[in-house]
């Protein structure tokens, strides 16, 4: 990763820690950027700049990050809301339509995305895309005795699947919730998200996947001018 990446990275994480008030049941993403906004937010309840502050986490992860810095955290099933939660994005399209699960977190990460009263994503810019899976695969989660038989439905639906694999351990990637994930491809990118989603999500033994529909209300994206990082608020395409 580039310094000017790093850079970027910060400064979208430093804007989204300015987002959480006192009293708030926040949930925390995974990924690089957001673990910056969980260190962020420890800081600040170090210092007592802020206060009352209860975390959910969507990874095993965040998790570790979070207890390691003394950010009281609950369960999903313990709140009875979530009041903001902010997570990254492996790509976000003009609509702010995402896809998610690049460290295969999405289930919990979706879980708690639709649980929030408001859900920001904190995204450098090379995460902007036209179109979404023209760059980025998107991440099925499967049953593991059902994964040959889903790459077929998915083929049916035009997407190429591959099994992914872990690095520095033999076999496959095994999710938080011990299942595995199926890497696809879509010929042209995926025109129409919404759709897809449910079409996924319908075939027998998908947990769910990485298509993250109309659950964004805000995208901040860190971007460096003149060799300076700064954040900035996208405006949504109609």
């Amino acid at each position: 990763m580039s310094e000017l990446q790093n850079q970027m990275k910060q400064a979208v994480a430093d804007a989204a820690v300015e987002q959480f008030r006192d009293g708030m049941v926040v949930g925390l993403g995974s990924g690089s950027t957001a673990a910056l906004m969980i260190k962020g937010l420890g800081e600040r309840l170090a210092s007592g700049h802020l206060k009352d502050i209860v975390g959910v986490t969507t990874s095993f992860q965040g998790e570790v990050l979070a207890a390691q810095l003394g950010i009281p955290l609950r369960s999903l099933n313990a709140v009875d809301r979530i009041d903001l939660a902010i997570d990254g994005a492996d790509e976000v399209d003009p609509s702010f339509q995402l896809i998610k699960g690049g460290g295969a977190c999405h289930v919990q990460e979706k879980l708690v995305a639709a649980r929030a009263d408001r859900f920001i994503v904190v995204v450098d810019s090379t995460k902007l895309v036209e179109r979404l899976n023209l760059g980025f695969l998107l991440p099925v989660e499967v049953l593991p005795g059902a994964w040959v038989q889903i790459s077929q439905q998915l083929k049916a639906f035009g997407g190429e699947a591959d099994l992914r694999m872990a690095t520095r351990k033999a076999g496959p990637v095994v999710t938080d919730q011990g299942n595995l994930v199926l890497d696809v491809r879509f010929e042209g990118g995926i025109a129409d998200p919404v759709s897809l989603e449910k079409n996924i999500n319908n075939i027998p033994g998908v947990l769910e996947n990485g298509l993250f529909v109309n659950l964004a209300d805000e995208v901040l994206v860190g971007q460096v001018d003149d060799g300076v990082a700064s954040a900035r608020s996208l405006e949504k395409a109609n």
